[in-house]
Order: C-alpha cells, then sequence, then structure tokens
C-alpha cells in the first residue's frame, strides 16, 4: 500500500528540512509549489528535488523530470538545470513507501550535539562515536536528521563533510548553501588540514611518516564495504595519502596481554573511505578498537580493560571560513573513554 505525499493547495514557500514538509499525509492531494530561497540558488534541479521528496527513489524523481511533470516557473527543466532565488518549482503527487510514510510521520528525535563553533554561516560540532553523521544503510537516522529536528527554525542544515560512524571529532554542518558550497571545495581542493589522534597497535617506526599508497573499495558477499590497499597500476585504486607523526608510546602490558602501543597524530591529505584504518593496518599497526580492519584478538582483551570503541578521533580541523575568510582552527579533545588508554610518554621520534 502506497500513500501520496504533497500539499492540498500551493504553498508559496521553501521547505528547508523533512520536519517542516507535509509528507506522509494521507489521500488524494494536489501539486506543491515551492519558492526558492537565496540558500537554494545556484543548485542543480535534481538535487533540490531530493532534498525535497525524502524517500522518493532518485530514478522516480528523475523520470517525473524527463515527463515534464516538474516545471520551473510554469516551464519545463532539465535535471541539470540550475535553480535561481524566486523561481517557483512546481512538484507533482509521488507516492511513497509505507515505510518511507511511517518514517515521515515518526521522525528522528531531536538532539543537540557538543558545540566547538557556530556563527550564521556553520556548525561545528564534536560528534560522540557510534552516531552515524546520517540515515541510510540500515540506520534510521544520524546526526544531521537529529539536529533538524531540534532546530526546526532552521532553514538549511547540511552536513559538509562525513565520519565514520565509529569515529568521534569534528563536524562541520553548513547553515547556508553558499557556505556549503565554499567549504566543500575546500574539502575537494584539499586546501583543509585534517588531523587525528589514533592509538595503534606496536611501536610505530619513527621513519615511517608518510603513507602514500591507493586505495580500492570493494565489497563483501553480504554487500557492506570494505577498503583495501592496492598498486599503483589498479585502475580502480585512488591514490591516497596519510601522514603520521608519533606523539606518545605506551609500553607492553603482559599482564594483561596488551602489546606496546603509539598515538599518533595522523593527517589526511586525501579524504578516502577508511583511509587512516586501512593505511595503518596496512602497516601492521591497526587501530586499536577498530572492528574491520584491527585485530580482532587484541581488540578482545581491550574491551577487557575497558576500551569499548574504536580509538580513532577526528582532533584538529583547519579550514577558511566562508563568508569572512578568515583562517580557523578547531580543536575536540579526546573524550574520556579514549583519554583514560592513551598513553603520555612525549616522543623524541617527530
Amino acid at each position: 500500500m502506497n500513500q501520496i505525499i504533497g500539499g492540498k493547495t500551493p504553498q508559496p514557500r521553501h521547505i528547508a528540512t523533512p520536519s517542516q514538509s507535509p509528507a506522509g499525509a494521507a489521500g488524494t492531494q494536489a501539486v506543491r509549489l515551492l519558492l526558492v530561497d537565496a540558500d537554494s540558488s545556484g543548485q542543480r534541479l535534481d538535487n533540490f528535488l531530493m532534498r525535497h521528496l525524502k524517500g522518493v527513489p532518485k530514478t522516480h524523481v528523475y523520470r517525473i523530470i524527463r515527463s515534464g511533470e516538474v516545471r520551473i516557473n510554469k516551464g519545463r527543466a532539465s535535471a541539470d538545470t540550475r535553480v535561481q532565488e524566486g523561481d517557483s518549482v512546481r512538484l507533482p503527487p509521488v507516492r511513497v513507501s509505507e515505510k518511507m510514510a511511517d518514517k515521515a510521520a515518526h521522525p528522528a528525535p531531536a538532539r543537540e550535539f557538543p558545540l566547538l563553533h557556530e556563527d550564521e554561516h556553520v556548525i561545528a560540532i564534536d560528534k560522540p562515536a557510534g552516531v552515524a553523521v546520517h540515515g541510510g544503510s540500515g540506520v534510521s537516522f544520524g546526526v544531521i536528521e537529529q539536529l533538524r529536528q531540534a532546530r526546526p527554525q532552521a532553514k538549511f542544515l547540511e552536513l559538509v563533510h562525513r565520519l565514520d560512524r565509529e569515529t568521534s571529532g569534528i563536524l562541520l554542518v553548513a547553515k547556508k548553501r553558499s557556505a556549503l558550497v565554499h567549504l566543500q571545495d575546500q574539502f575537494r581542493e584539499r586546501e583543509t588540514g585534517k588531523t587525528y589522534l589514533a592509538l595503534v597497535q606496536g611501536t610505530w617506526p619513527a621513519k615511517l611518516k608518510v603513507i602514500d599508497t591507493p586505495l580500492h573499495k570493494y565489497l563483501l558477499p553480504d554487500g557492506e564495504r570494505r577498503v583495501r590497499v592496492t598498486t599503483p597500476d589498479d585502475p580502480d585504486g585512488m591514490r591516497s595519502i596519510t601522514l603520521v607523526k608519533v606523539r606518545a608510546t605506551a609500553a607492553a602490558r603482559p599482564v594483561q596481554g596488551l602489546p606496546a602501543m603509539s598515538l599518533l597524530e595522523v593527517t589526511i591529505k586525501t579524504g578516502r573511505t577508511h583511509q587512516i584504518r586501512v593505511h595503518l593496518a596496512s602497516q601492521g599497526h591497526p587501530i586499536a578498537g577498530d572492528d574491520k580492519y584491527g585485530d580482532f584478538d587484541l581488540n578482545k582483551r581491550l574491551q577487557k580493560v575497558g576500551l569499548k570503541r574504536m580509538f580513532l578521533h577526528a582532533w584538529r580541523l583547519q579550514f577558511t571560513h566562508p563568508a569572512s575568510s578568515e583562517r580557523l582552527q578547531l580543536l575536540a579533545e579526546l573524550p574520556p573513554e579514549l583519554l583514560a588508554f592513551a598513553p603520555t610518554s612525549t616522543s623524541t621520534s617527530t
């Protein structure tokens, strides 16, 4: 059984968040009219629609564009047409599955996260481990959905970048489309500085400061995503560069079955999926607590002494403010559950 989403009467306004959309309403309903605001100006039509038609398959979005059911200022448009401030976009009634209608009727719980910085353009939060940044792939909701529910007055909230669910630390959210575009350009052009803290198995070699090894993404038989190192001649390999600095070391603890361990400052020059985890593991020094690429026997021993999660934390982020052009540096200190396991001896191998 399907339900139709859409407004009963034309609504000449820009609807920015799922909580503001009349999704999930039952019965026969007419079209919606959305007025494009400044934050959405310049966005491709297909991307604009996907933001407002949550739960509608991409194939259907492209179908209603091709069929002419979507109109901009009463005229037909293509998927790559750029919407402009003041445009009136006509959305036809679309059907969503009962599952998606139920999801719209029961949105993510509202939640605020620890703030590291906020102004009218950007929010920087300290994401806890165990929370996905967005819903999907078996996850009902993530940081962005919860933040939108907590801030229903916000016209625009979008993730600038991603962090793995198991990783804690600095996460940027844009409050304006102009800020989103500006910041994502910085990430894409490698103009940001992203440094993580990672606790790894063993004593990291002092001379190993750069890992420049391509990475290849693949799927397990059950469809789960994985990454492995590959060779430069692999056509599907993506160049990946990781810089490593030893911050501190810890001696082995034989009584507890724990080897020597190293606390690393890891700076990534490329932002590949699972890059740090795979690069460090490929050198024989997996991250403590990593359930995908780590030492599973060691992880069990670490759990017994209290480390219940992966020791990877987005510690420092440097970027240029999208409006003021000021160079900012944000720090998110280690959370208590990691700080308790962080060695404190200063290393001389810098």
